[in-house]
């Protein structure tokens, strides 16, 4: 009955009418779409609506409304569809899946959608089947979606399919593949019904408490008519200048806390989307976009990987282990400055690497670029994300900024060329200072200026295998008269072999300049990769539990007792079933952490030379006892010193040492570390099985079948393009937690003594 009643009370709320949205028709002088802005349509909603390009429509009660243009005397009327949009989404907010409907990119405690008074905004009808081969429409209408949900972070943005006849693993693997590719972040529902709201096609629907929407049916609606559409909507209630401003983001620079795409395990693989690379031929170096992992991978020839730029998503300046990227792109080397100057898509920058000094910085927008004031209590409140900068306010939306820039070519002159990756737009900027010095706009214009450097870079496409491209052909679009443009910055040649990104089996591939054979570049040296970002525990989540301090989703978790001293932890981890690491273990994919009364000692053979002491007495003891007992060790080359940077392995067991030293308490050890395997083969088995290896994969990261929506379709994208699935490259994290409790020191014969143990403890963890 309670249902019931819910139900009646939601009957006022659907009752009103909407318009199959902007209709309009082109007379004898066009329209431009991009030149009049939304009416306040909250006041001229029953008025008759002037001419306009695009146009909104809402209306409280069924009625007709003009949907022609040519004069105000030849006005048309058409009759209006029932709503039924709004409840369906509403009531599908409740379940991740349904038997009419199903949520992708959503994670399933996410309570994004719990405050449903907000503003939503839905992208509907560009994730059918045929999406990806619509080439730059579906791009732009993506690009648009993503700007505004980067300048109001409150908004809540989703995206909208109907009519799905099933919701099988292929549809999901299709959808996964688009979020991937568009670095989608906010959620999308699929539903088996039909709407009559989507019978225009690709459209945006924008409404506030699930009432009386605003339907674009146009997919040339211009980014800046929406950006005040939304303005228009939230302040219609507030009233207040001053709360929107609070509202807004300070421009489109990406915050630190800003969500990514949900795929499951997907993002464990060694490369996530690579989607640009360069080189330096003079130094044997190649550089490589790594953009959903948000990192530029700098690696030799033979794969070995030398350096890395980027440590998590963000937007800040700094040395190389510290500095942010958000999606990077095509990237080009400067030898003259040994600079490596890239696209820094999703925050719309440049930014330009030292090779040299290994400090990266931002060349545009000179504006936005993180300088930091100088103190402890300034880096903290930094790192807290609570730093507010009074001087800069929220700007007024600009289109002539740069927007979601992915290519780069540098001219011979010193300018750069820009380009999005719908090639609608290109930036000319002088590489010099920074600035932009003409923005031109449209496909035609644009290929008239670089059309010949785009065709130059995509002639060594010829050698490639007609089967090759055509498996790329969903995930990068065709212009007229160049094929497969969208992989321009994909692809270089290095040492007359052809290097490119795989952005489909997540890969590079090698093609032999002479033979024409293809080879699957193999890295190696991971240790420079170190902990990826993802993998973190969050310190903020650790609670205590009785006497113990216990962190959740741990791998493995064990508690001891001991005397106060030194403790030397062996980790024995025994690596999962059907797998083999690639190579040993290294010491900087491993984090070692200690909390409450314990301190970690650097060196597990070395405790001398640890300046983690405990209690102050007990220091001065021990460095009369290091200076009566302390024999140095003879020294080792340079060689020996590098092998001891590995951690022993065997053929399936992995270990890790870690030493504390422990005072009277209660202590917790946290171990994290990236464990780089790949399927063991069979070298029995003839027949080869891609779907049933991507399953073992996902078992392997995913013990506890979590993230149920996602793995089906996961399993579809790894099978689809990878016959050698065991190949694949992907990180097993680690996450251990040892409990410490240290009872009090033993009563020595002299009374100012402390007498401190030493124990050896070992942990055996399965994977």
């Amino acid at each position: 009955m309670a249902l019931m009643l819910r139900r009646f009370r939601q009957i006022p709320r659907v009752l009103p009418c909407i318009f199959s949205g902007v209709h309009y028709q082109r007379s004898g002088q066009p329209i431009n779409p991009f030149s009049t802005p939304l009416p306040h349509a909250w006041k001229k909603v029953n008025g008759g609506l002037v001419d306009r390009g695009c146009q909104a429509y809402r209306a409280k009660f069924p009625m007709t409304v003009p949907c022609r243009f040519s004069t105000i005397s030849e006005l048309s009327h058409e009759s209006c569809p029932e709503v039924e949009i709004l409840p369906y989404i509403e009531w599908a907010f409740d379940s991740l899946e349904g038997p009419s409907h199903c949520w992708l990119n959503k994670v399933e405690e996410s309570k994004n959608f719990s405050k449903r008074d907000r503003i939503f905004l839905v992208l509907a009808g560009v994730f059918c089947e045929d999406s990806l081969m619509l080439g730059f429409d579906s791009v732009v209408m993506f690009e648009k979606l993503k700007s505004l949900q980067q300048r109001y972070p409150l908004l809540h943005v989703m995206g909208f399919l109907s009519g799905c006849s099933s919701f099988s693993g292929a549809d999901k693997s299709h959808l996964l593949q688009i979020i991937m590719k568009e670095y989608i972040t906010f959620p999308i529902l699929l539903s088996n019904k039909d709407f009559s709201e989507m019978a225009g096609g690709a459209c945006y629907i924008l409404f506030k408490e699930f009432r009386s929407p605003l339907i674009y049916h146009e997919k040339d609606v211009d980014v800046g008519t929406l950006n005040k559409a939304v303005e228009e909507l939230y302040t219609q209630d507030k009233g207040e200048s001053a709360t929107l401003q609070n509202w807004k983001s300070n421009g489109l620079k990406q915050s630190d806390s800003t969500k990514e795409p949900y795929v499951g395990s997907l993002q464990n693989l060694l490369l996530y989307y690579p989607g640009c690379i360069s080189v330096d031929e003079s130094a044997n170096r190649l550089f490589l976009s790594d953009s959903n992992h948000h990192r530029i991978i700098i690696f030799s020839g033979n794969g070995k990987i030398l350096d890395c730029i980027g440590s998590a998503p963000g937007f800040e300046d700094g040395e190389f282990e510290s500095a942010k990227l958000a999606r990077p792109a095509a990237s080009f080397y400067h030898a003259d400055e040994d600079c490596l100057y890239f696209v820094d898509s999703e925050n719309h920058a440049i930014r330009r690497a030292d090779m040299g000094t290994r400090v990266l910085e931002t060349l545009y927008p000179p504006c936005n670029t993180n300088k930091k004031k100088n103190g402890l209590w300034s880096w903290i409140v930094n790192k807290l994300g609570m730093e507010k900068d009074a001087d800069t306010k929220p700007a007024e939306f600009d289109s002539g900024l740069l927007m979601f820039p992915w290519h780069l070519i540098k001219l011979v002159d010193g300018d750069l060329f820009i380009i999005n990756r719908s090639f609608e737009t290109l930036w000319i900027m002088a590489l010099a200072s920074g600035e932009i010095k003409e923005v031109v706009r449209g496909i035609p214009k644009v290929l008239e200026i670089c059309g010949e450097m785009i065709m130059e870079k995509l002639a060594v496409l010829n050698k490639m295998p007609h089967d090759w491209l055509q498996q790329q052909v969903d995930s990068n679009f065709s212009l007229e008269g160049i094929p497969y443009a969208g992989l321009m910055s994909s692809l270089a040649t290095f040492q007359d072999d052809i290097v490119i990104c795989d952005t489909v089996a997540q890969r590079i591939l090698r093609l032999n300049g002479e033979s024409g054979d293809f080879t699957n570049l193999e890295f190696s040296n991971f240790g420079i990769l170190g902990l990826p970002y993802w993998f973190s525990f969050p310190l903020e989540r650790v609670c205590a539990v009785g006497n113990l301090i216990r962190g959740a989703n741990a791998d493995h978790f064990q508690s001891f007792s001991f005397l106060p001293g030194k403790i030397n932890i062996q980790l024995m981890v025994e690596i999962p079933e059907d797998t083999e690491l690639v190579e040993p273990l290294q010491d900087g994919c491993i984090w070692r952490l200690a909390r409450g009364a314990a301190a970690v000692v650097s060196g597990v053979e070395d405790l001398v030379a640890s300046s983690a002491k405990v209690g102050v007495a007990q220091q001065w003891y021990d460095e009369l006892d290091n200076l009566a007992f302390f024999t140095p060790e003879p020294e080792s080359d340079a060689e020996e010193e590098n092998t001891t940077l590995d951690t022993p392995f065997q053929e399936e067991k992995v270990c890790i040492d870690c030493a504390v030293n422990t005072s009277p308490g209660t202590s917790e050890v946290v171990v994290f570390a990236a464990l780089y395997l790949k399927l063991k083969r069979n070298p029995n088995s003839q027949e080869r099985n891609p779907e049933k290896n991507a399953a073992r994969i996902l078992n392997i990261l995913e013990p506890e079948k979590s993230g149920k929506i996602t793995r089906e379709s996961c399993i579809q994208f790894l099978s689809k393009w990878n016959e050698d699935v065991e190949d694949l490259i992907f990180m097993k994290p680690l996450h251990v937690r040892i409990g410490l409790e240290s009872l009090s020191h033993p009563k020595a014969e002299n009374a100012k003594e402390t007498v401190l143990t030493e124990t050896s403890i070992q942990v055996n963890v399965f994977l």
